[in-house]
């Protein structure tokens, strides 16, 4: 997720002390995906440094407004009208923890499979449950919100399904423990495969 460029959307639409971004934010996206102040300062002063943002005078109350610079509108404008890239890899922890414990001796993949399954359901009960408690359908807020707790109610359901044919693709083909290489580890990272 872009901070940066979230930042900078916000600070679109007028000028911001760093509170009142953390909190437009929340807003926004219904409190899903909570920033602390000292990540938003952090991000506030790089933008700056990359000429996307102005730092303002400070108010009566202490309060520093910053604002977005031309070169900061065209970000957003060029972030909003481009496609989320797809990642290159996993750091999907799940799908690393059973990768590896189908490779290890003495694992019982199955109740591994089983616990995660039923804090997946668990998880999507809970979404599930706050998308429906005590919020007005209207407004631009609740549209927000609705969108973000429906990705994570999506990707709930795509883990579950996920764990449903992991299970059904070990019933075909066990696992095998995988012992270690007695190779020489090579130093440095590996070579990139190229892709046509």
């Amino acid at each position: 997720m872009s901070v940066k460029r979230s930042l900078l959307a916000i600070l679109d639409q007028g000028a911001c002390y760093g509170y009142q971004l953390r909190a437009e934010f929340d807003r926004r996206t219904g409190g899903t995906w909570p920033l602390n102040v000292g990540q938003i300062y952090n991000t506030l002063e790089r933008l700056e440094r990359d000429g996307l943002v102005e730092r303002g005078e400070a108010d009566d109350e202490g309060h520093v407004y910053w604002r977005i610079t031309d070169d900061g509108r065209a970000a957003v404008a060029e972030w909003l009208a481009s496609p989320v890239p797809a990642s290159k890899g996993t750091r999907d922890e799940l799908a690393i923890k059973l990768a590896l414990a189908a490779t290890l001796p003495g694992i019982d993949l199955a109740g591994v499979i089983h616990t995660q399954r039923r804090a997946s359901l668990e998880h999507l009960r809970e979404l599930n449950r706050a998308k429906y408690a005590g919020r007005s359908p209207d407004g631009a807020e609740e549209l927000a919100w609705s969108l973000v707790v429906d990705s994570m109610i999506f990707q709930a359901e795509a883990e579950v399904r996920w764990l449903d044919h992991t299970e059904q693709r070990l019933a075909m083909r066990p696992a095998v423990p995988l012992p270690l290489t007695n190779e020489p580890a090579k130093r440095g990272r590996p070579a990139k495969e190229k892709t046509a």
